[in-house]
């Protein structure tokens, strides 16, 4: 006779027994498995989290007192900058320097012996006025040194040996002409009493000139710039150069 297992279904145990979770259980697990990824990525992208923030600490520690060394350096900096544009500025003005005292000593070695000078103006540029100058409008045309010449001379021949004799000094590239002309009947009449008069033409046949002798090969002087702040006290930035001082002569005979 076969065996009959009168055991319900529900309470059977071993091999034979039937599967009860179903796939209830299969859905448990793959959710514990989820839940447990979830949780290591959480993990994980909390700890990177906290890495990149102490990094970006570190790197606003560094960049601060990578910034504060470089403020305390920036005045050493500007010292420096200071240091070059005075070294150029010097440099430049020994360059431009133009020696008087070798053109005047020139001038009257060579100016004729029949020309005489009412006023005498050297400028080292059109930009520097001067009491009592001669402003001859010519000048405003040579950007470098140059004489201003205003004299008489007993003919327009005479004129042009004192232009020529002009062109002998050593550094002249050109002489400009502002006027040379005689004295008209006006002119020749005698001033009145208070009155001064400049004229250097008393007989009608002298000729009253202006002339303007150029350098132009001698460079024009720097003008100074504003100097930055620096670590120590320093002399004020230098000026502009000062212009050689005009030599005014009245009634300058040469070799007198």
């Amino acid at each position: 006779m076969r065996a009959v297992n009168l055991i319900p279904p529900e309470e059977q145990r071993g091999d034979r027994a039937p599967m009860r979770a179903g796939i209830v259980s299969y859905v448990v697990v793959g959710a514990l498995a989820l839940g447990l990824l979830l949780v290591i990525a959480t993990a994980l992208t909390g700890k990177q989290i906290s890495d990149k923030k102490a990094e970006k600490q570190q790197l606003e520690q560094e960049l601060t007192e990578a910034t504060a060394r470089a403020e305390s350096l920036r005045a050493f900096a500007d010292f420096r900058a200071v240091q070059e544009s005075r070294t150029a500025t010097v440099s430049s003005l020994a360059q431009s320097r133009f020696d008087w005292e070798r053109v005047l000593r020139e001038l009257a070695l060579t100016i004729p012996g029949d020309v005489w000078l009412v006023s005498l103006t050297g400028t080292v540029s059109p930009a520097v006025s001067l009491e009592n100058g001669a402003e001859i409008p010519v000048r405003d045309s040579v950007a470098g040194p140059a004489l201003e010449l205003v004299g008489c001379a007993p003919s327009q021949d005479a004129v042009a040996a004192m232009i020529a004799a002009l062109e002998d000094i050593d550094g002249v590239t050109r002489v400009g002409v502002g006027s040379s002309e005689r004295p008209d009947d006006s002119q020749n009449s005698a001033p009145t009493p208070g009155e001064q008069n400049d004229d250097c033409r008393t007989r009608d046949f002298i000729s009253k000139f202006e002339l303007v002798a150029a350098f132009d090969a001698v460079p024009a002087p720097p003008t100074a710039t504003a100097a930055p702040a620096v670590p120590a006290p320093l002399s004020p930035p230098p000026g502009e150069a000062v212009p050689a001082s005009a030599q005014n002569a009245t009634d300058l005979v040469p070799g007198g």
